[in-house]
């Protein structure tokens, strides 16, 4: 088995971060959201993967991942530029996959317990192409499943102005590589992409095995400043770890708390769970749970709580800061109010407050 990260996207709903660097490398708890991907394909014994990239600073996407050898995987990446649709960045993966079975994840998505499971199952099963559902309040955002009254998959609708079901399609897939031949022949949509819907309906059609799993535990579509910093809070406090490789002088960390080396926190409070990268400087300051803070930031007389800092910030001032997503190199200084923000604030931004 092989598999298919898709990194494309314009990122828009993320924006002005994303003018900077593609979402998918936006840090959830001060690991790119698409490394967990990464990680859950490599922990499932694949170690084959190609990296589809996008418009959207593909090489910072190769940067990061360069051959994969730090991650204990091979990456291959194939160029799709222009966002055609699923479909067609799988099939610009054809000549990586050759014989062999695939997984296609997309790049921001995150499921709490991964896809081992299904995995398996679609192994089990033999199936030409097995997709993952979720029941959602808001169906008409994503492709969504219409059953039959025995309960199999007949139908497959995109973005539905009246949806069929309250089973949304997760943004895994498992296909053997049958799958080109019907994706060959797919007519774009009204969009103008290859939708991968359609080349899935078009399987059910032809009487393709195509099986399905409901998702158990949460899934997280991380396209919103809102959806990432709830998956921060989700891995925290799944997942935050004690680890104080840095210094306290004259502080307390409190609980579930990681302090990356070179860090220094001074006059303190840091509350997990929560995470502060390397060669941080925190002083006079309160950090409060559901917090991550990237390396080489400074937070000095302040206060966070649920929110991400990137790299290189500077926070000077700001007595509540709360629900905040916080770029790159942004700078932070208050200069009057005293009133709690809520910012979403992009890379090299500054701001008085």
């Amino acid at each position: 088995m092989k598999g298919i990260i898709l990194h494309g996207g314009a990122g828009t709903r993320l924006r002005p971060l994303t003018f900077s660097g593609p979402k998918q490398l936006i840090p959830v708890a001060n690991k790119p959201i698409s490394q967990y991907v990464l990680e859950d394909l490599r922990n499932i014994g694949i170690r084959d993967i190609a990296i589809v990239l996008g418009e959207t600073f593909p090489e910072l996407v190769m940067q990061h991942y360069s051959d994969g050898s730090r991650f204990n995987v091979r990456i291959s990446y194939v160029h799709q530029g222009k966002p055609l649709g699923i479909a067609h960045a799988v099939y610009l993966c054809k000549d990586f996959v050759q014989d062999d079975g695939f997984v296609v994840y997309l790049g921001d998505n995150l499921l709490q317990k991964g896809i081992k499971s299904y995995f398996e199952k679609f192994l089990a099963n033999n199936y030409d192409c097995m997709i993952l559902l979720k029941e959602v309040d808001d169906p008409s955002r994503f492709g969504v499943a219409e059953f039959d009254e025995k309960g199999s998959l007949v139908r497959l609708v995109e973005k539905p102005k009246v949806p069929p079901s309250r089973f949304a399609l997760v943004g895994v897939y498992f296909f053997k590589p049958i799958v080109f031949d019907v994706i060959k022949d797919l007519k774009p949509s009204w969009r103008g992409e290859l939708e991968i819907t359609d080349a899935i309906q078009t399987m059910l059609e032809k009487g393709y095995r195509v099986g399905y799993s409901i998702v158990e535990g949460w899934w997280l579509d991380t396209g919103k400043k809102d959806d990432i910093l709830y998956a921060n809070s989700l891995i925290l406090d799944e997942h935050g770890v004690r680890e104080i490789k840095g210094e306290l002088v004259d502080s307390k960390a409190e609980g579930r708390v990681s302090v990356g080396e070179d860090s220094k926190v001074v006059n303190s409070v840091i509350r997990g769970p929560a995470v502060i990268g390397g060669n941080c400087i925190i002083q006079n300051s309160f950090i409060g749970p559901y917090t991550s803070i990237g390396d080489n930031v400074k937070v000095l007389n302040s206060s966070i709580e649920y929110s991400i800092v990137l790299e290189e910030a500077c926070i000077e001032g700001v007595d509540r800061l709360e629900e905040s997503l916080i770029g790159r190199n942004a700078r932070l200084v208050k200069n009057r109010a005293k009133n709690a923000v809520k910012l979403h604030v992009g890379d090299y931004s500054e701001i008085e407050l």
